[in-house]
């Protein structure tokens, strides 16, 4: 408590300083590496900062203005096809605090100075896991579906939903790239549910992991990359994508006849529960960049 409380007082008295400070934050969410990958940087002159005395002044700014600058990013942040972070926090389903607590967890590099000695930039990294399992709050998974007519299925090793192209909106005359969130749905084309966020047996993994389209195209005997294949296994099941659904189209819907191949058996309905699962998007929407 006493640590918040001098983050909390140091962010405020930061802000005064900042009135005439030039400061500012550019990064990227990347969603392949479940990663948020931040600079900081602070204009020296503007706060009246000179070096060398003032570069322990100037350190103390980059950590303090911090928070305030990543905050709109992690608020924005998606979480379903319904709700971001900031939507959470406004229904009370999350409080301002821990979204601090996301980022005070963040890995800092050392600050460093620009070649001209103008400037001062701190590097942070902050791993979308961390942000996933705070949020999971089951205490036992929910079963996953079986079907009373099961069909003859392999023993895979994961799925890999191959999601990349533009693909027909459920419910609408249009179609949409799919896009990345911490906790998407996948649907059967009858519209049954087959994974969600629930489902997880633990809150330290990942509920799926995304890729590009040229992970699954490579030059060994399982064709996919070594980072996938970590997740997946060398004998995944691969299923073409047949839909998204969502006020933000981050589920995906597959074909009632390979979600049969996953709900047969017990093996493979396993694969679910374990987070054996990986998504392919479209390049384009892996890497959300922001600044600020």
């Amino acid at each position: 408590m006493k640590n918040k409380i001098f983050c909390f007082l140091l962010i405020i008295a930061a802000g005064v300083v900042f009135a005439d400070a030039k400061m500012g934050i550019s990064g990227a969410v990347e969603w392949d590496t479940l990663r948020i990958n931040a600079a900081v940087s602070l204009d020296l002159a503007s706060a009246g900062i000179r070096l060398p005395s003032g570069r322990t002044q100037g350190e103390a700014l980059l950590s303090s203005g911090y928070y305030s600058l990543i905050q709109p990013g992690i608020m924005e942040l998606q979480v379903d096809s319904s709700s971001t972070i900031a939507d959470l926090v406004e229904r009370g389903e999350i409080n301002i605090l821990e979204v601090e607590n996301f980022v005070l967890k963040a890995h800092s590099m050392p600050p460093v100075l620009s070649a001209d000695l103008r400037n001062i930039s701190a590097s942070y990294t902050m791993l979308l896991s961390g942000i996933s399992s705070s949020l999971l709050r089951h205490n036992r998974p929910t079963p996953v579906m079986r079907t009373l007519n099961p069909v003859s299925a392999p023993q895979y090793t994961g799925i890999i939903i191959i999601a990349g192209g533009n693909l027909p909106v459920h419910g609408m005359k249009s179609s949409a790239f799919a896009v990345p969130c911490l906790f998407p749905k996948i649907w059967d084309s009858e519209m049954n549910i087959v994974y969600e966020k629930n489902m997880l047996e633990s809150r330290n993994i990942p509920m799926v992991r995304y890729a590009p389209l040229q992970s699954i195209f490579r030059n060994n005997p399982s064709g996919i990359s070594p980072e996938l294949a970590a997740v997946t296994g060398e004998k995944p099941l691969r299923i073409f994508a047949s839909g998204v659904f969502g006020s933000k189209p981050t589920d995906i819907i597959i074909d009632r006849k390979d979600a049969l191949l996953i709900i047969s058996s017990e093996s493979n309905r396993r694969l679910l529960s374990e987070g054996r699962v990986a998504i392919i998007l479209d390049e384009s929407v892996l890497r959300q960049e922001f600044t600020h």
